[in-house]
C-alpha cells in the first residue's frame, strides 16, 4: 500500500521514524516523570502555589526553544541542531536534580523547556524533510506513538523513585535519556541531511515576547487568592493575544504563516481548534495531585493512572491515521474528549467511592480525552502544512511547536489560576469539579473553529 505503514517502515525510514519520534519522546517522557513526581516535589521543598509553574515555565521555555529552530537551524544544521537541543535539555535535568528549593527547580524547569522546544520542532521539521508528503499523516501518528512509549516509561520512572522519596534520581534518569537520545542521532540522522538552504531566518521576537508575556500574566494572577487579581491576568492576557494577533496580521516577520490569527481561514481555525484542544487536555498535570490527595494512592499508581491519556492518544492516532478524510473525526474526537473531562468531574471528588468503581471510571475518562485527541490531531498537522502559503513551509513546522507550547502553557495556567480561586489545598474535591467541567468547554469550542474546513471537504 503506497501510504501506509509499510512503506513508512521500509528503505531506511524505520530509522528516520526513529529520530523523527525521538525528540517528541525527549519532551513526552518528561512531562510525565514531572507530573507523577511534582507531588512528592512539593511535599520536599515547598511550592505548592507555584505547582501550576512547573509547567508553564518549561512550556513558555519551550515557545521560545521551538520559535528559534528555522533560524538555528539554517545556522548550524540538523544534527548540531540535535546536539545543542539535547545538551541544553540534559543540564536543565541536572539543575533540577540539585535543586535545594522550589526556585531553583523552576529553573531547571526552563532550561529544560528551551531544549525540549528546539527537540519538538526538530521533530516536526523531520516530518517534511525526510518524508514524502503522502507520508505526512503516518510520520505524524509516529510522533503520537511517541507519546505512548513515554507513557510506559516516563510514570514508572517517576513513580518509583517517587515513592521511595529519590525524585532527584527522576532527574538524573532523564539526563541520561538525553545521553541515549544523542546516540540515536549520530547513528540514525542521514549524513547528507544538509543545511535549509538561504541566510538565517529573522525571529519575531517582540511576537514571541508578547505571547510569553501573556501566559505569565495569567500563571502570575493564578497565584493570588484574590479573584480581582486572577481577574485581571486574565484580562492582562487577553489584551497581550489581541495585539499579537494584530501584529501577526501586518508583520512581516510572523511567529504563524499567513492567516494564521484569522480564525475565519483554514489556516487560521486550525490553529485555534489544536490550541483548545491542548487547552482541555492540559487538565491532566493535575490528576495525580487529585488521586494522590482525594483517594490515597501511591504516586506509582497515581502516575500510571494520569498515562491513561496519553495512551488513549497513542492508541487511536494509530487506529484513525489513515482515514483519507478527517471530517468526522474533527467533530467525533473533540466530542468524545469533552465527555471524558466531564466524566472525571464527576468521579475525581467522589473520595469516598470504593477503588474498584472509582479507578476504572477514571481509566476511562483519561482514555476518552486522550481517544479524542488522537482521532483528529495528526489530522490536524498533515492540514496546517496543506494550508499554509507557498513558502511559508519552514514557518509551518516552527509553528506547530509554537502552537503546542502556546497551548500547554495557558492550559496549566488557566488550570492553576481556577484551582487556585477555588482552593485546591482545601478544597479539593470542588476544585477538580470546576477545573474539568470548565475545561470541558474547549474541545466543543474546537468544533466550530474547523467549520471551513468542514465546509470546504
Amino acid at each position: 500500500m503506497a501510504q501506509g505503514w509499510g512503506e513508512l517502515l521500509r528503505r531506511g525510514n524505520l530509522a528516520r521514524c526513529a529520530v523523527t519520534g525521538g525528540g517528541m519522546m525527549m519532551h513526552a517522557v518528561n512531562v510525565f516523570i514531572v507530573t507523577t513526581t511534582l507531588p512528592s516535589i512539593v511535599h520536599d521543598i515547598g511550592g505548592l502555589r507555584y505547582f501550576a509553574w512547573s509547567t508553564t515555565l518549561y512550556v513558555v521555555a519551550s515557545l521560545l526553544g521551538g520559535a528559534n529552530c528555522a533560524s538555528l537551524m539554517r545556522r548550524i544544521g540538523y544534527r548540531n541542531g540535535y546536539r545543542l537541543a539535547l545538551a541544553i535539555f540534559a543540564t536543565g535535568g541536572l539543575i533540577c536534580a540539585s535543586a535545594p528549593a522550589m526556585g531553583v527547580l523552576l529553573a531547571g524547569r526552563f532550561i529544560q523547556g528551551l531544549g525540549a522546544g528546539t527537540l519538538s520542532a526538530l521533530s516536526f521539521s523531520m516530518v517534511r524533510i525526510l518524508f514524502p508528503q503522502p507520508l505526512w499523516t503516518r510520520a505524524f501518528t509516529v510522533i503520537s506513538m511517541a507519546w505512548g512509549i513515554a507513557t510506559l516509561g516516563g510514570p514508572a520512572v517517576g513513580g518509583i523513585f517517587a515513592q521511595y522519596g529519590a525524585w532527584r534520581a527522576a532527574f538524573w534518569s532523564l539526563a541520561l535519556l538525553a545521553l541515549a537520545m544523542w546516540v540515536l542521532v549520530e547513528r540514525a540522522l542521514p549524513r547528507d541531511l544538509a543545511k535549509p538552504s538561504g541566510p538565517a531566518l529573522p525571529v519575531a521576537m517582540l511576537s514571541l515576547a508578547i505571547l510569553v508575556g501573556s501566559a505569565l500574566c495569567i500563571s502570575a494572577g493564578s497565584m493570588a487568592t484574590e479573584p480581582l487579581l486572577n481577574l485581571l491576568g486574565v484580562a492582562l492576557a487577553i489584551v497581550g493575544l489581541t495585539v499579537f494577533a494584530r501584529r501577526e496580521a501586518r508583520a512581516a516577520i510572523r511567529v504563524l504563516p499567513l492567516g494564521g490569527c484569522d480564525p475565519r481561514s483554514v489556516l487560521g481555525g486550525l490553529y485555534l481548534a489544536m490550541l483548545l484542544l491542548l487547552i482541555g487536555v492540559n487538565s491532566e498535570i493535575f490528576v495525580a495531585y487529585f488521586l494522590q490527595k482525594l483517594h490515597g494512592m501511591t504516586p506509582l499508581h497515581s502516575g500510571y493512572i494520569s498515562a491513561m491519556m496519553s495512551g488513549g492518544w497513542t492508541t487511536f492516532a494509530l487506529i484513525f491515521s489513515g482515514r483519507a478524510s478527517p471530517k468526522a473525526l474533527l467533530r467525533a474526537g473533540p466530542l468524545m474528549m469533552a465527555g471524558g473531562l466531564l466524566l472525571l468531574a464527576a468521579v475525581m471528588p467522589q473520595s469516598d467511592w470504593p477503588d474498584a468503581l472509582a479507578v476504572p471510571l477514571t481509566m476511562l475518562a483519561l482514555c476518552a480525552m486522550g481517544g479524542g485527541m488522537g482521532m483528529c490531531w495528526p489530522h490536524l498537522g498533515a492540514a496546517v502544512f496543506n494550508a499554509a502559503p507557498d513558502g511559508e513551509r519552514d514557518l509551518a513546522s516552527a509553528s506547530l511547536t509554537a502552537i503546542i507550547m502556546i497551548g500547554n502553557a495557558f492550559g496549566s495556567a488557566i488550570g492553576g489560576m481556577v484551582t487556585n480561586m477555588v482552593g485546591i489545598a482545601s478544597h479539593t474535591g470542588l476544585a477538580a469539579i470546576w477545573l474539568f467541567g470548565l475545561f470541558a468547554l474547549a474541545p466543543m469550542a474546537a468544533i466550530a473553529a474547523t467549520r471551513r474546513l468542514q465546509a470546504g471537504g
